[in-house]
């Protein structure tokens, strides 16, 4: 892979860096090395939190315009569930997720943020879905992951006006979590993936299947779902860790058994 690079630390925190200048477009190269690397990312054991950013001073543009002008019918009909593949897969991750967004985060790219857990934004960075734009409409998630984000009819206000919006007013709106300082942002988003990784990492695997199933669910179910998450907890290693550490006054050391 050479559009698409992947770091890891030893206390369990994995980029994956995107690297196609200048604005990281979704071609088909960097859609299929974005399957490749994220297959790879779902079946490690030994991850605690995945960022997704970029190489570069922009996040990710979208489409690539270029190519898709030059695609017939039957290609873009076969290209763009790869591409909400992609977001799906991203979605799928069983740790924690995050977006480090700078520069452009437009169309796909959106959706690309949209599919992570949480999002940190530069304060100068733009964020929107441009779709409606170019008289089509999100197609790799936004439509859905959005509404349930921030509701339906601020959903509605974004993808009707395909307008780009300032990380200020996409904090206001709830699409991000963070604002951050350009300068700061690597370093605030890192410190957000450390403070994670410290954390009991089969807790947070557990914690997100019980969000994330559990918000389709009626309340009865999901409160069964959480229960059959924390009952899973009980039994673990990390767990008797923790009430040794506390008892020891000391900072517990997981191994996510």
């Amino acid at each position: 892979m050479h559009l698409v690079k992947l770091e890891s630390t030893e206390t369990g925190v994995r980029s994956l860096i995107l690297d196609r200048p200048p604005v990281n477009a979704l071609g088909r190269e960097l859609v299929d090395e974005l399957t490749v690397a994220l297959g790879r990312l779902s079946r490690d054991e030994t991850a605690r939190c995945l960022v997704i950013r970029s190489a570069g001073a922009h996040f990710c543009a979208g489409a690539d315009l270029k190519e898709r002008s030059t695609m017939s019918l039957d290609e873009v009909r076969r290209f763009v569930p790869r591409l909400s593949g992609v977001c799906n897969a991203l979605a799928a991750i069983p740790y924690p997720t995050l977006a480090e967004i700078r520069g452009a985060a437009a169309g796909g790219g959106c959706e690309l943020a949209l599919a992570c857990d949480l999002r940190i934004m530069g304060d100068g960075a733009k964020i929107g879905l441009r779709e409606t734009a170019l008289a089509i409409i999100p197609g790799a998630g936004g439509t859905q992951r959005l509404p349930r984000l921030i509701g339906p009819m601020k959903a509605k206000r974004w993808i009707f006006g395909a307008r780009m919006y300032s990380a200020a007013e996409a904090h206001a709106d709830g699409v991000v979590d963070r604002v951050v300082p350009d300068h700061r942002l690597g370093r605030e988003v890192q410190d957000m993936a450390e403070a994670i990784a410290t954390c009991g990492p089969r807790a947070n695997r557990l914690a997100k299947i019980a969000i994330d199933r559990g918000a389709d669910l009626p309340s009865t179910e999901a409160l069964k779902l959480e229960w059959e998450c924390y009952r899973e907890t009980l039994e673990t290693e990390d767990r008797n860790e923790a009430l040794r550490a506390f008892a020891e006054k000391r900072t517990p050391r997981f191994h996510g058994r």
